[in-house]
């Protein structure tokens, strides 16, 4: 069983510096759980007291059935991949790999079958014979994943693993890490502060801040329904843009202004801020670039000049200008308007943004809490 569940958990260094706050998780068996968050944040320390590579202030942490406060890293059962690959120069990638077993003492034709094939699976049973220098970045990587795989732990502990990689060759990981996870039926707990690894590689995404869990949840959940403001503008990309505003209701209806314009919310929202009794308030309101549209200046849509476009390739990143805040709208580039292909909005900066109501955040001025 490599069930891991962390109650409580806190870590304190040197003067009273709080790393991490009261940390509860309860990680299935086989389940894919990623910490993001900027750095110093506190994932990687969080890691660490998993490994057993930091002392835990206060709390207890589960591997399997067992407490393994006190416990050496040695006994955890757990494989950790770190960001520099920790590879021993002067043995060949077939020592390396078979290191670990060769100090449990185990027999050599068991050794030489799980290293055979961990490179097979990896993809790097040519390299066998070579030493980590005449290896590139993503080759070493799968080394040191391929070292990690013939233990067969309970909990495959991940940190950062990709950060060394350039962006194709950490886009061609990602899909091995997706391939791997599918072929070995293990628990993976992966530390990143690329929130496009936590939403592709995750079953869950524990997103952190200041030592603080934020929100716990599916990659659909934290997208869709982020819990506060940080989340909200953490996750995504591009990024989601935010105006200040102002939450009304009028009757039993509430509705939202912003930049002077008023927008309706949907009957499902509306409905769910009338059962918890929400007052008006102010409010910033947060929609991602995808859930904006672009159209004629006019009555019912937010005044906006046209600036720059980025082409993306199948997609368009148009950067428009709400008085001296950038608005970005994401736009499939077969649906871009003709004007704005031919350069004539330039002639013409006036525009309409429209937003898709039923996409809207409504995040409290006070709390930062999403109000829906």
């Amino acid at each position: 069983m490599g069930k891991v569940i962390l109650k409580n958990v806190k870590k304190i260094y040197d003067k009273n510096v709080v790393a991490v706050h009261d940390f509860n998780l309860e990680i299935e068996d086989n389940e894919f759980i990623v910490l993001v968050g900027p750095s110093g944040c506190g994932k990687s320390t969080t890691l660490r007291m998993v490994a057993g590579l930091e002392e835990i202030s206060e709390g207890e942490v589960y591997i399997g059935d067992k407490l393994v406060n006190d416990m050496p890293p040695k006994n955890r059962d757990i494989a950790m991949v770190f960001q520099n690959y920790a590879l021993y120069p002067h043995m060949t990638v077939y020592e390396n790999m078979a290191f670990s077993l060769k100090l449990k003492k185990v027999k050599k034709q068991e050794i030489d079958a799980k290293v055979k094939e961990a490179a097979r699976i990896l993809g790097i049973t040519d390299y066998l014979q070579r030493k980590p220098k005449a290896l590139s970045g993503g080759q070493k990587q799968r080394v040191a994943i391929g070292r990690a795989i013939v233990r067969n732990p309970q909990v495959f502990l991940m940190d950062e693993p990709l950060s060394n990689l350039d962006a194709k060759l950490r886009n061609e990981m990602r899909a091995e890490i997706i391939k791997l996870r599918k072929r070995i039926q293990t628990t993976f707990i992966y530390v990143t502060h690329d929130q496009t690894e936590a939403m592709t590689l995750g079953d869950r995404i524990v997103i952190m801040k200041d030592g603080f869990i934020q929100q716990i949840g599916t990659p659909y959940e934290v997208f869709n329904h982020p819990s506060n403001l940080f989340v909200a503008g953490f996750i995504g990309s591009p990024q989601m843009n935010f105006f200040d505003g102002e939450l009304c209701k009028e009757g039993s209806q509430y509705y939202a202004m912003c930049q002077g314009v008023r927008f309706d919310l949907p009957a499902e929202q509306s409905g769910a801020l009338l059962e918890k009794g929400q007052e008006p308030c102010e409010v910033t309101i947060g929609v991602r670039p995808e859930h904006i549209l672009l159209g004629e200046a006019g009555p019912g849509v937010i005044q906006a000049e046209m600036d720059i476009y980025e082409m993306m390739g199948v997609d368009a990143h148009v950067h428009t200008r709400v008085g001296e805040r950038d608005v970005l709208l994401k736009i499939a580039v077969a649906d871009l308007p003709e004007e704005l292909v031919n350069g004539s909005f330039q002639k013409k900066p006036a525009i309409g943004l429209k937003f898709k109501t039923e996409f809207m955040h409504m995040f409290s001025k006070d709390t930062e809490e999403n109000l829906l």
